[in-house]
């Protein structure tokens, strides 16, 4: 029995000097995409009646961005210029506002900016201390009231078109 009992404890310790420790890692790295609604690339604000140029004109893009992003992020949009250009004439970017609101797939508890001015400078628009895969976000576009393009018009043009690019970016927080 003593040698069976011995034999038995030899076996347990050969096995145990053999096993070995692995340590596994799960590594996260931080993912950021931003896509613009491929078919809301171009966007016009029309000002056709004498209200239009009163009351200014809006144009809401709904789910303009799709996002997606391992943690909290910010969304943040710039003007290509501080003018919009149409040759020696400009409209300065700081008329036009954005306000930025939940898509169809929101993102939960996001905070999102309303009225903010269109600038050379990164804006931010929205705020999210939570990731989230291919969530919507919406952006209404507001050109200015009060008549304020009212000698802008280029006489022969039609329409007269000043331009500039808006650049999004999505980083971490």
């Amino acid at each position: 029995m003593k040698k069976c009992i011995l034999a038995s404890v030899a076996l347990l310790g050969f096995i145990t000097i053999g096993a070995q420790n692995v340590t596994l890692n799960v590594r996260l790295k931080p993912i950021q995409t931003l896509v613009v609604n491929n078919s809301q690339k171009i966007v016009n604000l029309d000002y056709v009646t004498k209200d239009d140029y009163a009351n200014g004109v809006s144009s809401l893009n709904a789910d303009h961005l799709t996002i997606f992003s391992t943690g909290g992020f910010q969304v943040k949009v710039k003007a290509a210029n501080a003018a919009l250009q149409n040759g020696g004439k400009n409209i300065q970017a700081n008329t036009i506002q954005l306000k930025a609101s939940a898509g169809t797939d929101a993102v939960n508890g996001a905070q999102y900016a309303q009225g903010t001015t269109l600038s050379a400078n990164e804006t931010t628009l929205v705020t999210s201390t939570a990731g989230g895969v291919n969530k919507k976000i919406s952006i209404e576009y507001k050109g200015a009231g009060a008549n304020a393009y009212i000698d802008n018009y280029i006489a022969g043009q039609d329409p007269t078109v000043y331009t500039t690019e808006l650049t999004y970016t999505i980083i971490a927080q």
